[in-house]
């Protein structure tokens, strides 16, 4: 008998039903479905007993390890991203950034807290990049700084971004008066012409080469698939990417990632640490952002708090939920253009943040075996970064006001 039926022992039986889990969900309450389900079935076949799949020559193995390791998947996904997303909101209210780059102190304030909780910088950073509420970002900076952490980090991101509806409205209303979300702000009349669409991820991608060379990647791709989509000559092409690629990379790196977390690698107390520093981050940089926005309210600027959640890289999520609570208000207050703009700004934030992110953690902790101050470290991090996310996208914001008065009345 031994030999004819093979028992999975009380760990691999565990992880099992948390890979069927997961699947439940996806199926029956819709959360992230497309990459969550792939995931889940990822962790069913790594774990069942005796299974090729669970060797280092596997199929799953080698996806792994060519595909999420070496940035593929995170990288093509990315192209498929930027097909999709439409800039215009950004460009019509560039000076709405200042939310985006907001949206990261989630990331860098993590980092010191995973620090507190015995992380090494490396690891803590990865841990941080949790906040950027970006799948892709958040595989590519983990592959890079704790590739053992990799399977962990990704299930958490990519939870915790179905679950925004559940997590920023509660902060949202706790931190703003009803009198708050109801004040209506100005409606822009700028409209974004063809030729200034067309240069837009331009600006974007010499930017990022010029101030976060580490950002490049990701960016480079994002704006590649956005080139694709407004160049007016690749219709074929960007429709391939926004239709195919997308759903055939996810499939890949969802089942891929599933199959790194064995029994071994997920039933730790770390894992528990993990995702509650996920939601800490998540946390953390709504309730900043709110905070931000109720400030320039204070100092008499016409803005709605609610726009400063919208800072995080969730889209359209964070922005659909701004606006349903600014409604829930004042059923006559739009606001949905402006959280928009607010949110395709956190998009690129969070993508600058992470290349801001991977370069501060390389030069001021380049070994693994890094053995200085690691708080001190992380505060040093989370200055420098924060300063430098912020820096940039007033750059962005500065050279959009520009494009646009050299193209207000100007067509391709």
């Amino acid at each position: 008998m031994e030999n004819l039926i093979f028992i999975p022992g009380y760990k691999e039986a565990l992880m099992i039903l948390i890979g069927f889990f997961l699947i439940w969900v996806c199926v029956r309450k819709n959360y992230e479905p497309l990459l969550l389900l792939p995931i889940g079935i990822g962790i069913v076949l790594v774990n069942l007993p005796s299974s090729p799949l669970r060797g280092e020559d596997s199929i799953l193995a080698l996806m792994f390890e060519k595909g999420v390791k070496n940035d593929i998947f995170p990288l093509l996904i990315f192209i498929s991203i930027g097909a999709m997303m439409d800039f215009k909101p950004l460009v019509q209210r560039p000076w709405l950034v200042v939310f985006g780059a907001a949206g990261q102190i989630g990331i860098f304030a993590t980092t010191i807290l995973a620090v507190v909780f015995g992380y090494s910088i490396r690891q803590a950073a990865s841990i941080g990049i949790i906040g950027s509420a970006d799948g892709p970002t958040s595989i590519f900076v983990s592959s890079k700084l704790a590739p053992e952490l990799l399977g962990l980090i990704t299930l958490a991101a990519y939870s915790y971004m179905a679950l925004v509806p559940l997590i920023q409205p509660p902060i949202m209303k706790a931190l703003t008066t009803k009198g708050e979300r109801r004040v209506k702000m100005p409606v822009s009349t700028f409209v974004v012409g063809r030729t200034l669409e067309k240069l837009f991820p331009y600006i974007i991608l010499m930017v990022s080469g010029i101030f976060c060379p580490m950002s490049v990647p990701l960016i480079g791709f994002l704006m590649f698939g956005n080139i694709l989509n407004t160049s007016g000559v690749t219709d074929m092409l960007a429709k391939a990417a926004k239709d195919y690629l997308s759903g055939l990379v996810t499939l890949f790196l969802g089942i891929a990632v599933g199959s790194s977390m064995t029994a071994q690698s997920f039933l730790r107390v770390d894992t528990l640490v993990i995702f509650f520093l996920g939601l800490f981050a998540f946390a953390f940089s709504t309730a900043f952002g709110v905070f931000l926005g109720k400030i320039m309210l204070l100092f008499k600027v016409r803005i709605n708090p609610l726009i400063g959640a919208a800072g995080l890289s969730s889209f359209p999520m964070s922005a659909r939920l701004v606006h349903q609570i600014g409604q829930e208000a004042d059923k006559t207050n739009y606001l949905l253009m402006h959280a928009a703009s607010a949110n395709v700004s956190g998009q690129l934030a969070s993508v600058i943040a992470g290349g801001v992110l991977i370069d501060l953690v390389m030069k001021y902790a380049p070994a693994e075996g890094f053995s200085g101050n690691s708080l001190q470290m992380a505060l040093k991090i989370l200055l420098l970064g924060m300063g430098r996310v912020f820096f940039i996208m007033a750059v962005v914001s500065l050279l959009i006001y520009g494009a646009r008065a050299l193209f207000r009345n100007k067509e391709s």
